[in-house]
């Protein structure tokens, strides 16, 4: 039987490794500026066609409303990097 009263925190964790947060970079049709945005600062919505998938998100530097188009690499990506998901057709 193991005893676990010996073991260090190190060892515990030595097979773990820190994971950074997703970062996405994205530009503003408004202002032009380019920045980056965390998983949470974005959303996806996908829709029943390509033409009505998109992606939002605010623009941080001037406060716009921000939608642009999302074809499947974006939403692979966004899916993967933990975007909060909007289903607007039903998959049944």
């Amino acid at each position: 039987m193991s005893d676990a009263r010996g073991m260090s925190a190190t060892s515990a964790f030595s097979g773990m490794t820190r994971v950074d947060p997703v970062v996405f970079r994205a530009a503003c049709p408004d202002c032009r500026a380019r920045i980056e945005l965390a998983a949470g600062a974005l959303r996806l919505a996908i829709g029943a066609t390509p033409r009505t998938t998109f992606y939002s998100f605010t623009c941080p530097e001037c406060g716009a409303a921000v939608r642009k188009p999302a074809g499947e690499r974006i939403v692979e990506l966004l899916t993967g990097g933990g975007v909060r998901t909007l289903r607007l057709h039903s998959t049944v």
